[in-house]
């Protein structure tokens, strides 16, 4: 590997990124954003991308994600080669692979925790029985089911955000990826949150990619990787 490459090392990849590059443009301005980096991510890890604003940490996250295609490189994530993938592919392989957790929670506030919970198994082919009972479970182990038939607006912020983890893992994703999850949060919500997503990691062996300009909530991973200008700059694995 490149000096702008890391292997985090710890067993199979789950992720493999290999000369990964990405740009956008401003009409005829061409403005790089991340530049060629190689980063192999274990299964089971909890992955913490730090770095200042600009440094490229939510185009990195929402390139695993498939949310975002590279202007160059290659990309495997969960068995895929996301490349090879076009739009109807990727948008059923992130229904398949992956659980997205976000800053604002993203609840559809005319829905039910219930309800907002259940949303991506309507996209399966599980029958009613099956997803209330996935959604149950999924609301039991965030501790929400005395709340599952409050709308969003009913709900505290750090509520929301466990609704939203519930949401995330209710299809039982390969994958967790998550944008500064705990921004909306008081601290003492905030460290439910990640006691929560720590518990996810080392109970039930999710890999979580997680974007987050907080040291506390950075501590929580295992690994911590710190972009710079586009670049991989460090890894740091961290002793909890």
């Amino acid at each position: 590997m490149n000096a702008n490459a890391f292997d985090l090392g710890e067993g199979a990849p789950i992720i493999t990124l290999r000369g990964i590059a990405k740009s956008y443009w401003r009409e005829t301005l061409e403005i790089p954003v991340l530049q060629g980096i190689d980063l192999e991510i274990p299964s089971g890890a909890f992955v913490a991308l730090m770095g200042p604003s600009g440094s490229g940490k939510t185009t990195l996250l929402n390139l695993v994600a498939g949310i975002d295609r590279p202007t160059g490189g290659t990309l495997e994530v969960c068995g895929h080669e996301l490349n090879d993938l076009d739009d109807d592919e990727l948008a059923a392989w992130r229904n398949a692979h992956v659980g997205f957790i976000f800053q604002n929670y993203n609840l559809v506030p005319v829905l039910t925790a219930f309800e907002n919970v259940e949303l991506p198994l309507l996209l399966t082919g599980l029958g009613r029985r099956a997803r209330r009972e996935r959604v149950a479970e999924a609301l039991d182990l965030v501790n929400l089911t005395d709340k599952q038939w409050n709308y969003p607006r009913q709900l505290s912020g750090g509520q929301e955000q466990r609704v939203a983890i519930a949401r995330a893992i209710v299809t039982d994703p390969d994958l967790l990826v998550a944008d500064e999850p705990t921004g909306a949060l008081d601290a003492k919500n905030a460290e439910e949150v990640l006691g929560l997503m720590s518990r996810l990691n080392t109970e039930m062996g999710k890999t979580i990619v997680m974007v987050t300009h907080d040291p506390k909530a950075a501590h929580q991973a295992r690994h911590q990787i710190h972009l710079e200008k586009g670049v991989l700059d460090r890894a740091v694995e961290v002793n909890r």
